[in-house]
């Protein structure tokens, strides 16, 4: 018997490249938030109307309830058949493993017993460098410090969503029960960033759903962006889309993605994360309804433990969760879901 999850997310409605987005200065409060904990409170919506229920959590106590489920993808115990052979160990792919989010992502799972990960990356020998040591690097316009990651539980695969065929993406997902895909095009060359961005986050990231279907995956974790869909809910005016879809309109190609995968017939959670941070959460976790948040911020950190939690929570199936921190509050006690 598996152990229960006592992961939970918000059961709404629900970048590698998160939008990049100020905090602008705020004439009415977020959309309604209900901590999960003995209290809850309720601000204005921000779009002129009733949103969504909206879920806070601390990533401390976000992180102590992953660390207590274990994901429920763990093996089963052992039965009285001592002499049977044990099943394999469930394995998730990474896609994108050696980018800020997906190595974090990466981290996680590779701390987790009974489960084999798989690193999906362009270069083998490259990334097994890359994982095994601590660096500063520069990232678009983010210099970032990332820690080293332990390599001992990690298979490394190629798995180039530009460059590879659909069949040999399947391939290297063959055997794999789980998929997240964290990449993302990284801004470089001005006048190539809207080719890069449409071959990573649309036409690539597509490809690999493809395959994902082919090689027999049965759930995937997409890491997206908030605004994504902004031109349909009225915000493609938003400071958050127009600074950041500037970058390759890279949001525009994402929406792709994302739309496929909705329609794909996978088991899919799109997460959804605002502004990324590279320093650990200082804020509540707030996961809000699809197309309801435009500005905020969130630790990478905390976007890989939702991306991790969404592989086994079945109530993040089929769902868009769009997350920031809730800065300036102090950790709630998480009980569960709260409906």
């Amino acid at each position: 018997m598996t152990k229960p999850s006592f992961l939970a997310l918000a059961a709404l409605l629900v970048c590698p490249s998160g939008a990049f987005v100020p905090s602008p200065p705020r004439a009415a409060s977020p959309p309604s938030a209900t901590a999960l904990s003995s209290s809850s409170s309720s601000d204005e919506s921000t779009a002129g109307g009733p949103r969504p229920e909206q879920v806070s959590v601390s990533r401390r106590a976000f992180g102590l309830s992953t660390a207590a489920a274990t994901l429920s993808i763990a093996l089963p115990a052992a039965g009285a058949g001592a002499e049977e052979e044990a099943p394999a160990a469930p394995t998730v792919v990474v896609a994108g493993a050696t980018g800020q989010t997906g190595r974090r992502v990466l981290e996680i799972l590779s701390s987790r017993p009974n489960l084999s990960v798989v690193a999906g990356v362009r270069n083998v020998q490259s990334a097994e460098k890359k994982l095994g040591e601590a660096s500063t690097v520069v990232r678009g316009a983010m210099v970032q410090r990332v820690p080293s990651i332990d390599k001992a539980g990690v298979e490394l695969k190629r798995l180039d969503v530009t460059a590879d065929s659909t069949d040999a993406l399947a391939s290297a997902l063959s055997g794999a029960q789980s998929l997240v895909i964290a990449v993302g095009f990284v801004p470089g060359n001005p006048l190539k960033m809207n080719e890069a961005a449409h071959a990573v986050d649309n036409v690539g990231t597509c490809k690999l759903i493809d395959a994902a279907k082919a090689a027999g995956v049965k759930k995937v974790v997409l890491v997206s962006s908030i605004l994504t869909n902004a031109r349909n809910w009225g915000k493609e005016k938003s400071p958050g889309f127009v600074v950041t879809n500037a970058f390759g309109n890279v949001l525009d190609e994402k929406i792709v993605a994302e739309n496929y995968l909705r329609s794909s017939g996978l088991d899919y959670t799109i997460v959804r994360p605002g502004g990324l941070k590279a320093k650990p959460a200082t804020g509540e976790l707030m996961v809000s309804g699809e197309d309801t948040l435009e500005a905020g911020e969130i630790s990478r950190d905390l976007v890989a433990e939702v991306c991790v939690a969404s592989l086994t929570d079945k109530k993040a199936s089929n769902k868009v969760l769009e997350i920031i921190e809730k800065e300036g509050t102090e950790p709630k006690v998480f009980n569960g879901l709260s409906m």
